[in-house]
């Protein structure tokens, strides 16, 4: 994967409620590169994802991904209970 990263990342699994995420902004050099990303629906909230775990397809896929159906994007649906 090249450097430097992609501007969407998606997560496996959601990290502070989210999975969809953008780059605000990244470091390092050589074994110390970090990327630090955002939740698309939450501009406060700041990831710093070193980025050898970036690398590791079964955590990040570069890009956008569509979640599976039935499954939020944010953390506010998920305390929605069905009646």
């Amino acid at each position: 994967m090249k450097w430097p990263p992609n501007q969407a990342w998606t997560s496996a699994k959601k990290r502070e409620g989210y999975r969809h995420f953008e780059v605000k902004q990244y470091g390092g050099k050589g074994k110390d590169r970090w990327v630090e990303l955002f939740p698309v629906l939450d501009k406060k909230i700041r990831l710093r994802v070193p980025w050898s775990e970036l690398k590791v397809q079964t955590e990040w896929t570069s890009g956008w991904l569509q979640l599976p159906e039935g499954e939020s994007c944010s953390n506010e649906a998920d305390s929605i209970t069905s009646f």
